[in-house]
C-alpha cells in the first residue's frame, strides 16, 4: 500500500471518529503523530462495530453486520490476507493475532445491543463493559507500548460505565434494559464501584504514550461523582458534565498528562 493510500485512509478513519465519537476524538488528537494513526483505525473499527445493531431494525441483517468485522478480525488472527477497506486496510498493519482476537470479543459484545435481554446483575454488567471498552482501551495501551494490566482493564471498565451511565436514557427509549437494578441505591453502588476501578491505576507507573491513550477517559470521573451523588442523574438524563467544563478538564488533563 502507497502512503498516499494509508493516509487516505488514516483521514477516512480520522473523520469516522469525529462524526461517531467526538469525545474520543479530542482525547486522540492529543497523542503524537504516529501514534494517532494506529488509534484512529482502531477506534473507527469501535465506531463501525458499536453502530452496526443500530442501522437496521432488522435483528439478522445487524447479526450479519457484526459477523463481517468478526470475520475481518479472523482473517487479521491468522495471517490471511484482508480484503480492501478504509478501516480494515490500516488496522490490519498494526494489529497482533492476539489483538485481533481480543477485537473479536469486543465484537461479539455488541450482540447485545441487537436485542432487548437484561442483564443478570451488575457482575454481568461489568462483564459487558469489559467486553467492549476494556477490549479496546486493552488494545490501544498495547499499541502504545505498554502491557494490559489488570488495573488498566479496570480502569477501561470504569470508563465505560461513565459512558454506559450517559446512555441509559438513550438506551430504555430504544427499547433496550440497559441496568440490571434501576433503584438509586443500585445505581449509586455500580457509580462507587467505578470510582473504585479508576482509582487503581493512580498507583500504576504508565509511560507518556500510554496516560495520551488513556485520556479517553476523562470525563469520567466526574461523571461517576455526580451519579454516585444524584444518582437520579442517570434516568433523568442530565448525568453530562456541561461542555465549556468537559473541555476544560481535557484541556488541563493533556497538558499536564495526568488521569
Amino acid at each position: 500500500m502507497s502512503s498516499d493510500d494509508l493516509n487516505d485512509d488514516i483521514n477516512a478513519c480520522a473523520e469516522i471518529v469525529h462524526k461517531g465519537d467526538p469525545d474520543r476524538f479530542r482525547a486522540v488528537m492529543a497523542a503524537p503523530l504516529a501514534l494517532r494513526e494506529k488509534l484512529l483505525p482502531l477506534y473507527a473499527l469501535n465506531v463501525e462495530v458499536a453502530r452496526a445493531p443500530w442501522v437496521t431494525g432488522e435483528a439478522m441483517i445487524a447479526e450479519m453486520r457484526l459477523q463481517w468485522w468478526h470475520d475481518v478480525l479472523g482473517e487479521v488472527k491468522n495471517g490471511k490476507p484482508v480484503r480492501r477497506h478504509e478501516v480494515v486496510t490500516p488496522l490490519a498493519a498494526i494489529l497482533t493475532p492476539t489483538q485481533a482476537s481480543t477485537l473479536q470479543t469486543l465484537v461479539e459484545a455488541r450482540r447485545w445491543d441487537i436485542y432487548s435481554d437484561q442483564f443478570a446483575d451488575s457482575a454481568a454488567l461489568w462483564a459487558h463493559l469489559q467486553a467492549t471498552t476494556g477490549s479496546l482501551m486493552a488494545v490501544a495501551v498495547e499499541q502504545a507500548g505498554q502491557v494490559a494490566t489488570p488495573e488498566v482493564l479496570d480502569f477501561a471498565a470504569a470508563v465505560g460505565l461513565a459512558g454506559w451511565l450517559t446512555a441509559v436514557p438513550a438506551l430504555k427509549s430504544a427499547g433496550r434494559v440497559p441496568l440490571p437494578d434501576e433503584s438509586i441505591e443500585a445505581i449509586t453502588a455500580l457509580a462507587k464501584a467505578g470510582l473504585q476501578k479508576l482509582s487503581a491505576l493512580q498507583a500504576m507507573r504508565t509511560n507518556r504514550a500510554t496516560r495520551t491513550v488513556l485520556l479517553a477517559g476523562w470525563q469520567s470521573k466526574p461523571i461517576l461523582q455526580r451519579a454516585a451523588h444524584a444518582p437520579e442523574r442517570v434516568l433523568n438524563g442530565t448525568l453530562p458534565m456541561p461542555a465549556a467544563r468537559s473541555r476544560a478538564r481535557l484541556l488541563r488533563m493533556a497538558l499536564l498528562k495526568s488521569l
